[in-house]
């Protein structure tokens, strides 16, 4: 069994609109995934029902076994941590100490125990030992979202969700939070989920595409199975990254439809 199962999800909210249709999908340990598609496309909702933050109208969402519907939020962010796209809506204690601690201090672990996890999750994001008893508001946004992240990575969870991770961010500091993502991934063994618009961030870094469209899931695969899917990118009305464009432009001269990268570039007009 899959770490995360989600069976024929739905779900709407009290006013009755609904935002997720008939949606199963399973996340294994280990995967660096992109769930991707427009606004309104079900795509934040699909991540917050992920842990536990939603409950299914109908359906299920299991995650290591439990029940989402049947299991405290508590032990949920165990499991699966959810990083907010403006770290300021997740922020709120006085220190960057007191902020990664909270999270461990609500579940009941023993300050011998926090004290051991907010030095790990510190040391995890980069964050400097000097900067734990700053105010996080008084960091910089990048190193605000290291500590939003910190503060996940603390209580432990095998999946990390974090919608736009790079919105707002210059290409280096994108490139930057991305190839950290990566190495949490890589080194740490995390599954990452990056809700995101950024599709060129999306080709160089995810290994599996997730692609909502009118509150389902329209495609899973792989991003150069999906990108030169132009079926897929129309329904979802989502533009493949600029290289695999071109790349479609110029597919009467036998290039490959699925290229993701310059140097995959090359390298195919030298087969030709």
């Amino acid at each position: 069994m899959s770490y995360v199962e989600v069976d024929h999800l739905n779900f709407s909210y009290p006013d009755g609109t609904p935002a997720l249709e008939d949606v199963s999908v399973s996340l294994d340990t280990g995967e660096m995934i992109a769930l991707i598609g427009q606004n309104g496309s079900g795509k934040t909702t699909l991540s917050k029902c992920l842990n536990g933050l939603l409950h299914p109208t109908s359906g299920s969402v299991r995650v290591d076994g439990r029940d989402s519907r049947k299991t405290a939020i508590a032990d949920m962010v165990k499991r699966v941590g959810y990083v907010f796209q403006n770290p300021d809506h997740q922020l709120f204690n006085a220190t960057c100490r007191d902020e990664i601690a909270y999270g461990p201090r609500n579940i009941g672990i023993e300050e011998d125990e926090v004290a051991v996890r907010v030095e790990e999750a510190r040391a995890v994001v980069g964050l400097p030992e000097s900067e734990l008893d700053e105010h996080p508001f008084f960091l910089t946004k990048g190193l605000r979202q290291r500590v939003a992240i910190a503060a996940i990575l603390a209580l432990r969870p095998r999946v990390i969700i974090v919608d736009e991770p790079t919105t707002g961010q210059d290409a280096r500091q994108s490139v930057e939070i991305m190839e950290f993502l990566t190495g949490l991934n890589r080194d740490h063994g995390h599954t990452i989920v990056i809700v995101t618009h950024d599709m060129d961030i999306v080709a160089r870094f995810a290994d599996r595409l997730l692609v909502m469209a009118d509150k389902r899931l329209v495609a899973d695969g792989p991003p150069s199975e999906i990108f030169g899917n132009p079926e897929v990118m129309s329904r979802a009305s989502i533009a493949p990254p600029q290289i695999t464009r071109l790349a479609l432009e110029l597919s009467d001269l036998g290039l490959p439809s699925d290229i993701l990268s310059l140097e995959e570039m090359i390298e195919a007009f030298s087969k030709l």
